[in-house]
């Protein structure tokens, strides 16, 4: 997937940004070597290859470490409330915005 000048230019545009005809011919020259390279990377077949959940794991074992999934804290939801304008039934009430 290649980018003209004109794709640039309508980024520019979405980002608010103010390019030069010189920013947006490298931005163009950057943004066509990103793609490039993710290209490249499509083309590997990763056929059968686990994905690593840290790049440590590709060298050397390493072991989880996940907590268990317990409560820790108790209820605060009336002190977090509190400052609420309103509540009903532990719940924050908010304005309609959508007819």
């Amino acid at each position: 997937m290649a980018l003209t000048s004109t794709d640039v230019s309508r980024i520019a545009l979405l980002a608010r940004l103010e390019l030069s005809e010189a920013e947006q011919t490298a931005m163009l020259t950057q943004l066509n070597g990103f793609f490039a390279i993710v290209e490249r990377m499509r083309a590997v077949d990763t056929t059968g290859v686990a994905p690593l959940y840290t790049p440590l794991s590709a060298v050397q074992d390493v072991a989880l470490r996940l907590r268990e999934d317990v409560v820790t804290e108790t209820d605060q939801r009336e002190a977090n409330q509190r400052s609420a304008p309103a509540v009903e039934a532990g719940m924050f009430l908010v304005p309609r915005v959508i007819e």
